[in-house]
């Protein structure tokens, strides 16, 4: 038989990629086309995927829970799983969750498999963490990179980044709706980005039933593409692809249509009342851009300016349906942050801080580092050292610093801080160990494959031990789990709990979601305002009559009247001739009917 000669002229190198961005060529590399690699490349490909996921959640970023959102989301859920729990907690009997899945689908593996949610919502986020390295590795495929180049870019992407101003990060740490959905929308662009419309629109449907908010920049740019794509041979494909986002739409009508009784959707184009505006500035001020110092605009526009000069570099390296995306991405981020501004500030729509427009910035961040890491290999493939470690210098200062010219541009004061002063070092000597290792790659050195790892590996373990990113303080503790588990066990279902001494502490969100037990008011819980007017006028009316001003128990009968059972206090606020229903280093518990007419002295 006679063999049928490859399209590739180089070990490692990928099909060839058309005008249309599609492969010209389907055959796979063999397993010696990888050298210095020798194990076959499905193994290689799927052992490193679950390797970078596994550094990637317990080693860096990491992962949290009952840390910021989670301890929002999980409430709802045990609601809706158990109607009894928290059944009086204003926060859990308003749930946002009618536009997303991620409700129906924790409440479906619980039955199926009678895991804890905890147990549940990390399975999900293991498994979407290894999509969306996969997601970037096609990405890094579809710009021409070898194989064991396109797994670097991806281990270094899955380093993640701080999202300023906005509040997010490309790497989420908790398991909520969007850190599902974001890597979903890797995965399509990288599918689509291969000529794979249908899966594209697949795995971006189900990032939409997931949280629809952040993947409205990626079907801006898709739909833009389909219409593009009229004339070229692949059209039908394209328009297949849109087809599941419309499935998608009408089962997520249909589902919302289920929690309508509970939390009945707000008018789309009211606008906010001067409460609302009020609270919403003062509360949620990543939605207010003219709140923004200029530095964090100055930041974007930074990333912006950058991503654009390397998308230039690298014009003849991508593809036709990259080129949408890798260009249009940028663009939606940056206008993200006008449009925020007259939506809501200037025409005061009530939807603008559900919806959030301005998370569309998150591409940005994760389009600039794909871009400049691409760039930076591709400069030293062709032999200039110098541009390549330039372009890997932002590359790496990205996940290691939320405002990138602190380490880029540092200043004398910057410096004079021992972290700015570390990261510093380390995004220097990665971005020289990096371009050294992809030099001798290039150059098919014995030693180049130990090294690539090598380079990969370093800033999981360094980026977290030595430069001190994303160093978390603790949110929880022994006492506060004491006193859930005794909530848990010794108080009925519907009990209601007040932590008068708390202000601004989270400690009441965190037990309401490890107690099951319903809080009168806390300060975490003011998110919500950005979602519903009545819970808003309630959650100020409450924060204002019992935790605007120090605890006073003086006036204990006013806590029976609210429909307050239980009063948790610091051990230094004990009331005097009250009974301590539990007590230890940090809380005090008192049952309020034990405490009606009791008037304390002083």
């Amino acid at each position: 038989m006679k063999a049928t000669p490859m399209s590739t002229d180089r070990p490692g190198a990928i099909p060839k990629i058309g005008e249309d961005g599609r492969s010209s060529d389907r055959s796979v590399p063999s397993p010696g086309a990888l050298h210095p690699f020798a194990t076959p490349w499905p193994v290689y490909l799927v052992g490193s995927i679950i390797l970078l996921t596994m550094l990637s959640y317990w080693v860096f970023p990491g992962h949290l829970y009952l840390y910021e959102d989670t301890q929002i989301y999980l409430p709802m859920i045990e609601h809706l799983w158990d109607p009894s729990v928290l059944q009086r907690d204003i926060l859990a009997t308003r749930p946002h969750l009618a536009f997303t899945i991620y409700d129906e689908v924790a409440l479906f593996l619980k039955g199926l498999t009678g895991l804890e949610f905890r147990e549940v919502l990390t399975l999900q986020q293991w498994i979407f963490r290894a999509i969306g390295i996969f997601g970037i590795y096609l990405l890094a495929r579809a710009m021409k990179l070898s194989l064991p180049k396109a797994l670097s870019v991806a281990g270094f992407l899955t380093l993640g980044a701080t999202v300023v101003g906005s509040g997010l990060s490309t790497l989420e740490f908790e398991p909520i709706p969007r850190s599902f959905a974001f890597p979903l929308i890797l995965l399509a662009m990288g599918q689509i980005a291969n000529g794979r419309y249908l899966a594209g629109g697949v795995a971006g449907a189900i990032a939409f039933l997931y949280h629809p908010p952040i993947g409205y920049p990626f079907w801006l740019v898709f739909l833009v593409l389909v219409g593009c794509a009229c004339r070229q041979p692949t059209r039908k494909e394209a328009i297949l692809g849109v087809l599941p986002l419309i499935c998608a739409g009408a089962v997520l009508f249909v589902l919302s249509r289920s929690q309508v009784a509970m939390s009945p959707p707000e008018p789309l184009f009211r606008r906010l009342d001067p409460l609302q505006e009020q609270l919403q500035s003062l509360l949620a001020p990543y939605n207010w851009i003219s709140t923004w110092p200029f530095r964090w605009i100055e930041h974007h526009l930074f990333l912006g300016t950058v991503a654009g000069l390397a998308f230039w570099r690298l014009r003849r390296s991508v593809g036709h349906d990259l080129r949408f995306f890798l260009v249009g991405l940028p663009l939606v981020s940056i206008l993200s942050m006008p449009a925020s501004y007259v939506l809501l500030e200037k025409l005061k729509w009530s939807f603008v801080p559900q919806f959030q427009p301005m998370r569309a910035l998150v591409y940005l961040a994760v389009v600039t580092a794909l871009l400049t890491t691409t760039a930076g290999i591709k400069a030293i493939e062709e032999g200039r050292f110098g541009e390549g470690l330039l372009w890997l210098l932002v590359a790496f200062a990205i996940p290691t610093e939320a405002r990138v010219l602190h380490i880029l541009v540092p200043r004398l004061s910057s410096l004079a801080i021992p972290e700015i002063r570390r990261r510093v070092v380390l995004v220097m000597g990665f971005a020289l160990f990096a371009s050294v290792a992809f030099r001798a790659q290039g150059r098919g050195k014995r030693w180049a494959g130990v090294t690539l790892a090598a380079c990969v590996l370093a800033p999981f373990f360094l980026l977290g031990r030595y430069g001190k990113v994303n160093q978390f303080a603790p949110r929880n503790s022994p006492e506060l789990e004491g006193l859930a588990r005794w909530a848990r066990s010794s108080t009925p279902k519907d009990a209601v709990f007040l932590f008068p001494d708390a202000g601004h502490d989270i400690d009441p969100t965190i037990f309401r979601a490890a107690a099951l037990r319903a809080v009168y008011v806390d300060w975490k819980s003011n998110g919500q305002v950005n979602f519903f007017r009545d819970f808003t006028r309630e959650w100020w009316r409450r924060w204002q009559t019992v935790s605007s001003h120090p605890f006073d128990p003086r006036h204990l009968e006013d806590y029976s009247s609210l429909g307050i059972d239980y009063l948790v206090v610091q051990p230094s606020h004990h009331i005097p001739g009250g009974e301590v229903e539990f007590e230890n280093s940090r809380y005090a518990v008192y049952a309020v009917k034990q405490l009606n007419g009791l008037v304390p002295a002083g």
